[in-house]
């Protein structure tokens, strides 16, 4: 039986493959191009040269060579994920993470592609099973990796590493090896290298169990989370957040309640781990009325019945103001705006692009705002800042580029297709940075 997830991507879908040139990256661009015969699928691959190690540059010639030879579209980008993990504090793994999706998603963007395909499978997945149960987790931690989120479709984790080989055995694929894969300072290739060979010495299939298992557990979450939803949506919307009576958290099982929290905490548009969630647990079934908790981005305190998830009182956003040549700030927000000649690509990314000429306003959104980015249906700025995942508290302050009553573009999601200047022809080349993450 295939284990690959041909039905997790419609027929005549529009895919994107992320493409290492690493083995479990070549199994997954073959496996798709499949799909093209059959399924009516439209592949296009995409390659980041991260600058990391010095085979990266043989990395990119060889997946370069390799879909120029067959035919497949290929874009690939570079990025200095190293800088970025130190002006971001963040680890090595975890910058290239964030880098290597960015650049996934603006690609899918830019291309008009639908779904983005990574080349997860069965060990990757027991591997985070693994790592997340080694740190200490609730049952989520033990779901692995989801098969698909939001535009993101993992159609390889049924898929074990000797199936993988032995597919590319067979067809004569090459790939290349990343040599940092068998680094033991890093946690996952300690698991990987140490941990999971010696589990699989107790059981052949121990990572393919893992991964069945973690899709079970997947399954209880899912319904646990769903249960939740019931009590989080009796919460009401109030001007800094979200209130719930906690008679009914009281009178809810206590999985179900944590989760509650967690939701009504992602309605305020607040952060939070499991200290928080068992803080504000403790808070609903105390007695003392006016007790409070902080979490990321605010607190929740009690109201005597009331439970109230607050991101604190809201700050007027700034004023309108006149785009003008140079670099000028809005709120946190810095934007430099310059004439040029537009260049062959109009929108380098969401945070640089080439607008027409014209009198610009820089201000906050406003109702029936709406924004056609690339190839993508039309989207209010209310949609697209609830897809993005901004807390309620900071909408205001995102800049809208104003050009007459039209939206011509949305600070950190792009400019507005029919506002992008003609290649060659006058324009004002804007970037956009964000002083307030």
């Amino acid at each position: 039986m295939d284990a690959f997830r041909f039905d997790l991507i419609p027929p005549k879908s529009r895919v994107l493959c992320a493409l290492s040139g690493g083995a479990d990256s070549m199994y997954l661009l073959c496996r798709l191009l499949e799909g093209e015969k059959r399924y009516g699928w439209t592949v296009h691959a995409a390659h980041l040269n991260h600058g990391l190690r010095p085979t990266a540059r043989r990395d990119e010639e060889f997946v370069r060579g390799w879909c120029g030879k067959r035919g497949v579209p290929l874009t690939a980008g570079h990025a200095d994920v190293a800088e970025f993990a130190r002006r971001e504090g963040l680890s090595i793994e975890e910058a290239g993470r964030v880098v290597r999706y960015a650049f996934l998603e603006e690609t899918a963007r830019q291309e008009a592609l639908d779904l983005i395909a990574t080349g997860h499978h069965a060990g990757d997945n027991a591997e985070t099973v693994l790592m997340n149960l080694i740190r200490g987790c609730g049952l989520n931690g033990l779901t692995g990796i989801p098969e698909r989120r939001g535009s993101v479709v993992r159609p390889m984790l049924n898929v074990t590493r000797r199936e993988i080989l032995a597919y590319l055995e067979k067809h004569h694929v090459p790939h290349v090896e990343d040599e940092t894969n068998a680094d033991p300072a890093y946690t996952r290739n300690k698991v990987r290298c140490q941990l999971l060979p010696l589990l699989e010495e107790l059981n052949p299939q121990a990572a393919a169990h893992i991964a069945a298992a973690a899709a079970r557990f997947g399954e209880d979450e899912a319904e646990l989370s769903r249960q939740a939803a019931q009590i989080s949506g009796q919460g009401l919307d109030i001007p800094d957040g979200v209130a719930v009576n906690v008679d009914l958290l009281r009178e809810t099982p206590r999985p179900i309640a944590l989760r509650a929290c967690g939701q009504l905490l992602e309605r305020a548009g607040l952060g939070g781990e499991a200290v928080h969630l068992e803080s504000i647990l403790a808070l609903a079934l105390g007695e003392d009325p006016s007790a409070q908790v902080h979490v990321p981005g605010g607190s929740v305190r009690r109201q005597y019945k009331l439970l109230v998830f607050s991101h604190g009182p809201d700050l007027p956003p700034p004023a309108p103001a006149a785009l003008e040549e140079g670099e000028q700030h809005w709120g946190s927000w810095t934007i430099s705006c310059a004439k040029a000649v537009c260049p062959a690509k109009a929108c380098l990314s969401p945070w640089e692009f080439y607008l027409a000429p014209g009198s610009y306003l820089l201000r906050s959104r406003k109702e029936g705002d709406k924004l056609v980015l690339g190839e993508r249906p039309a989207k209010t700025v209310k949609k697209l800042m609830i897809e993005g995942k901004v807390p309620v508290s900071r909408r205001a302050h995102v800049p809208v580029l104003a050009l007459g009553e039209r939206a011509a573009a949305l600070g950190g999601f792009g400019p507005e297709k029919a506002c992008l200047a003609r290649p060659g022809e006058p324009a004002l080349h804007i970037i956009i940075k964000d002083g307030g993450e």
